[in-house]
């Protein structure tokens, strides 16, 4: 039944193609050579039906992303640069290729060493973007590291040489110039608006093809923690970003720069999905700070800062994960002077809420030294307003025995861990300076504070928020602990300082 039924159905579908073909061998036979009797069914063609469509009307859509990517086209540029480097007899990997996840994006890969004269030219090849009149022009700092030789290639085929005025390995960025006048700029965005989801061009020379536009979205922003440079606060697309387009422009539907194309992670060396921009606003930081003084002057505020988990977070009486927690305030900071405290949670920044403590250093890093701001932290669970005046990071850091006591093990959460006064033995860990607290001699295998992070060498300063200044302060306060509680540790570990939650055994 089913199948009489399916083949009844189809019959007049089978019958309607069979007169299509017949009509269409009629038209292309020599002897059915002639009209069809009903012209009208040639009227309902699709060809005539779409001509009456204007086409003015499917192409509107396009025309922001036409007028955007012109203007971003023509104050972006080529980057041809140039090392002398003596040559050895073995073959070696180009230099910036190396990493199978984050590779910096020259077009040409540098010459390998081979068998010959000794000495040898790298050529790389990268972007920049015009951010002044007079010829200044923006780029990664791998892009023109060392070269001896730099040229720079214009929309309009003219082509000069550059001139090196800074450059900035910690955020990898860098500034040269060449003598020109009345060159086209783009207007600097805002990427601290940014939000996931807006759409985005990214403009550069990827494999030398120049003036190269590409599309995406913004896919995240602040992404930290990469490995690839000591300041980063990246924005993420995925915009196709390739080889060759370091130093380019990642502009905003406003036709706003928004970011400087840095790198991408990739398992091929080319398009995967996922590219790494300099923000905006550090960016022009750091080329102001370049133009300036031919270097990069930061702030500071002098703390250690951690972030807040969600255990740390429980301990200090907030719900929220955000922020930065301060483990340390160094001496004669201006945090010091601002009279911050070890345990504060900083969870704004002249009112910039703070996501996590990347976010807050880099904020910290783009603002001039001597400027007041206003930091909102939490304290004691009590939110405070507090006034700090930015310092200048100081040049150190911008380069960046006696008696022992043993806890019993499974007894509370800081069980099978050994200390000794900190002050007794410092060579025996390295440390030139005697210090306050406790240091940890030896741990248990699988203990909780071994489980925890606690490591051989640590220093104890605090427990539960109370001062460890010796082993008997060591002893008194674990005497007091509860075996089904919960410990927050504050220790250092070379010149870190941190918090650490540690739980005991269930």
């Amino acid at each position: 039944m089913n199948h009489d039924r399916v083949s009844a159905r189809r019959l007049p579908a089978m019958l309607a193609v069979w007169l299509w073909i017949m009509w269409c061998l009629t038209l292309a036979g020599p002897t059915w050579a002639q009209a069809p009797a009903d012209g009208r069914s040639l009227s309902r063609t699709v060809p005539l039906r779409t001509a009456t469509v204007p086409p003015a009307a499917t192409a509107a859509p396009s025309q922001p992303f036409i007028a955007v990517a012109n203007q971003a086209k023509a104050s972006v540029v080529n980057i041809s640069s140039v090392r002398k480097r003596e040559r050895g007899g073995e073959r070696l990997p180009a230099p910036f290729f190396d990493d199978p996840f984050f590779r910096r994006f020259f077009g040409d890969e540098f010459e390998h060493r081979m068998p010959g004269p000794r000495d040898r030219r790298e050529q790389g090849l990268g972007s920049g973007v015009i951010v002044s009149v007079d010829g200044y022009i923006i780029t990664n700092h791998h892009v023109v590291e060392e070269a001896d030789d730099v040229t720079v290639s214009l929309p309009d085929k003219r082509t000069f040489k550059a001139k090196i005025i800074g450059t900035d390995p910690k955020t990898d960025l860098a500034v040269i110039k060449i003598d020109a006048a009345n060159l086209p700029v783009l207007p600097w965005g805002d990427a601290g608006q940014l939000q996931v989801g807006e759409m985005v061009l990214a403009v550069g020379n990827p494999f030398g093809l120049s003036q190269t536009v590409t599309m995406g979205i913004i896919s995240a922003v602040g992404r930290a923690n990469m490995g690839i440079v000591d300041y980063e606060d990246f924005i993420q697309t995925d915009a196709a970003i390739n080889p060759g387009n370091s130093g380019g422009a990642l502009v905003n539907l406003k036709g706003e720069l928004i970011g400087i194309n840095t790198a991408i992670f990739t398992r091929s060396g080319g398009y995967m999905g996922i590219g790494f921009a300099i923000p905006s606003n550090m960016a022009k930081s750091v080329m102001e700070s370049l133009i300036a003084h031919g270097k990069v002057v930061r702030g500071w505020i002098g703390v250690s800062i951690q972030e807040v988990t969600r255990e740390l977070a429980k301990e200090f009486g907030t719900a929220e994960t955000t922020g930065a927690l301060i483990s340390d305030v160094m001496d004669e900071s201006p945090a010091t002077k601002a009279k911050l405290q070890r345990g504060d949670i900083i969870t704004a920044y002249n009112e910039t809420t703070i996501r996590d403590p990347n976010h807050l250093r880099s904020l910290v890093a783009e603002t001039k030294p001597g400027t007041t701001v206003k930091l909102s932290i939490l304290r004691d669970k009590q939110p405070q307003e507090v006034s700090l005046t930015i310092g200048e990071l100081p040049k150190e850091l911008a380069k960046a025995g006696g008696r022992s006591s043993e806890t019993g093990k499974g007894e509370h959460a800081l069980a099978g861990i050994t200390v000794e006064n900190a002050a007794d033995g410092p060579e025996r860990f390295g440390r030139s300076k005697r210090r306050a607290g406790v240091t940890v001699v030896d741990i248990e295998p699988d203990s909780p504070a071994e489980r925890a992070g606690v490591r051989i060498g640590d220093i104890i300063h605090e427990i539960n928020r109370k001062p460890v200044r010796n082993v008997q302060d060591f002893e008194r306060l674990t005497n007091q602990l509860r075996p089904d509680a919960s410990v927050l540790v504050l220790l250092s570990r070379g010149r870190a300082t941190i918090f650490l939650t540690i739980h005991p055994d269930r």
